[in-house]
């Protein structure tokens, strides 16, 4: 039997037959489109108040083929996610996810037209996802339920904001009662097979995690077991495999809340160092997405004006695709890189090392990289990964930045060259001593090991002290006017410094063209590559 297309399965979505709400009884549909749990979900929860719910997940074209930016790993992982969501309402309810394709606007709208209110968490995002959920409020009266512990609707969010995650954190489930409403299905012929097939969805990376709520669970309880172990772990890529919790794509997809995880946490492991670490995290995971939430231009603008287009003239195709490709001649970068495009995953510190590198030394636009790292990481949330793209290339405006030597990463985080010689294995035979620096071997050493830099591994692209000054000086011809811009209050809220518009204008006062402070120890900072 041929493999449906696109279009037959949105036909198959636009014939079925759309039951409506009984004559003086509510129906409500609950929009899935991450947030794929059951529990502690608020939009469920806020739609148990009908009589009838409809949970309904929309396949979206836009996210498939050559215009989405998400790896076939990333969505096979969705896809995973969807099936367990159903198994999930159907042990709860009897009656399973009712999965949908085509236009979320227009699919959206014959449930309205049928009689069902639509309920959907809001989740923020930016690009198309923003458009999209203005366009589902305006034409079908789509209404955004809070409850994921972020704070909306009020002029400075920030305001008390720890205060209002911990009382989140700590908080009572969303909860709902299956007995007490009709959970409804339509058959509209779609299916998560049927989707793969149409769009030839093959996912490809190894060593991706099986996907859902329940696997999930059992990826926390593992983690606890080990969470003394965590704070050692988290930095060297090797350790970081298995040391971190693993938990990153099932938060980004919404299998468990971090509510969920946070109580679990809390409860069961033991006291430790680990914990306060971990909890830490689940903090900033919040952190990011208010971020995106209080301004969506994160994705595609800089936060500070004056750094707008900074790199952007000196675009190098050439540079840019042997950093994607991992063949830069720093090989703590180039395992790294062909690490993310294999497996979908890095540890933080080797992300930030190659975002550094990227954007530091190589002198690349910044949105480029981004997406990059969009598309690969199975565990990718807009909020985490373009706020952070901006945080570490400093396009806040800080007067310091987070510069990684991809040299000392090789020392302090691979030593033993167990990571490097994984995925660079044209490296294998070189003695560990010269990983950090192969184009210094001598070339008695490369012989007598087969490994011949120029030809079995690049030189560096780049030099690395040139190009350190050469940014350096760039930047530093800017830094005055970008210290400035902090002292207006939009660029400052943006920015969200943890000491507020206050810290922002501490560092205009100490940092602008009209600060006398301009002695060698802040320029020397901005040269302190770690």
């Amino acid at each position: 039997m041929a493999a449906p297309t696109p279009t037959a399965l949105r036909d198959r979505t636009r014939e079925a037959a759309i039951p409506t709400p009984p004559d003086g009884e509510s129906g409500t549909v609950v929009w899935h489109r991450e947030h794929l749990r059951v529990t502690d979900q608020p939009a469920v929860a806020a739609a148990a108040d009908a009589d009838h719910v409809l949970p309904v997940f929309v396949f979206d074209p836009g996210f498939y083929g050559d215009r989405g930016l998400a790896c076939d790993s990333r969505i096979g992982f969705l896809h995973e996610c969807l099936v367990d969501l159903d198994a999930q309402y159907r042990a709860v309810a009897g009656t399973g996810l009712t999965l949908a394709h085509g236009d979320p606007i227009e699919v959206l709208g014959r449930l309205r037209d049928a009689g069902w209110e639509i309920v959907t968490v809001d989740t923020p995002s930016g690009r198309y996802g923003a458009r999209r959920d203005r366009q589902a409020g305006d034409e079908c009266d789509v209404t955004f339920v809070d409850g994921d512990g972020l704070v909306r609707g009020v002029e400075r969010p920030r305001d008390g904001w720890r205060d209002h995650v911990e009382a989140w954190l700590a908080g009572d489930h969303h909860t709902w009662d299956p007995e007490t409403v009709g959970v409804h299905g339509i058959d509209t012929g779609v299916t998560v097979d049927g989707i793969e097939s149409a769009y030839g969805v093959t996912p490809t990376k190894s060593r991706v995690p099986e996907g859902g709520t329940t696997a999930a669970r059992q990826r926390l309880a593992e983690f606890v077991d080990r969470i003394r172990e965590y704070p050692g772990s988290i930095s060297s890529p090797v350790d970081a495999r298995d040391g971190t919790s693993g938990l990153s794509p099932y938060l980004k997809f919404g299998c468990l809340s971090v509510r969920q995880v946070y109580q679990y946490v809390t409860a069961t492991a033991p006291e430790c160092r680990g914990v306060d670490m971990f909890v830490s995290r689940l903090f900033w995971n919040k952190h990011y997405e208010q971020k995106l939430e209080d301004w969506p231009g994160w994705l595609d603008t800089a936060v500070n004006p004056v750094l707008e287009g900074f790199n952007a003239d000196r675009r190098d195709p050439d540079l840019i695709a042997a950093w994607k490709a991992g063949e830069t001649g720093y090989p703590m970068v180039d395992a790294s890189m062909r690490c993310l495009a294999e497996t979908g995953w890095l540890n933080f510190r080797m992300r930030a090392l190659c975002v550094s590198f990227y954007y530091h030394l190589l002198q690349q636009p910044w949105q480029v990289g981004a997406d990059w790292y969009h598309h690969h990481l199975v565990d990718s949330v807009a909020s985490i990964n373009y706020t952070q793209w901006q945080s570490q290339c400093g396009l806040v405006g800080r007067p310091t930045l987070r510069l990684y030597n991809p040299r000392k990463q090789v020392r302090d985080q691979d030593p033993d060259g167990e990571f490097i010689r994984e995925w660079v294995p044209e490296l294998e035979p070189l003695p560990d001593q010269h990983l950090d620096r192969p184009e210094r071997t001598p070339l008695a050493v490369q012989s007598a090991c087969g490994v011949d830099v120029g030809e079995t591994y690049p030189r560096p692209i780049v030099e690395y002290e040139s190009a350190k000054r050469e940014f350096r000086e760039r930047l530093g011809a800017v830094r005055p006017d970008a210290a400035d811009a902090l002292a207006r209050p939009a660029v400052a809220d943006r920015a969200s410094l943890s000491g507020g518009r206050d810290a922002a204008t501490a560092i205009a006062r100490n940092h602008g063209r009209e600060s006398r402070d301009d002695d060698d120890g802040e320029q020397a900072r901005l040269d302190g590559f770690e």
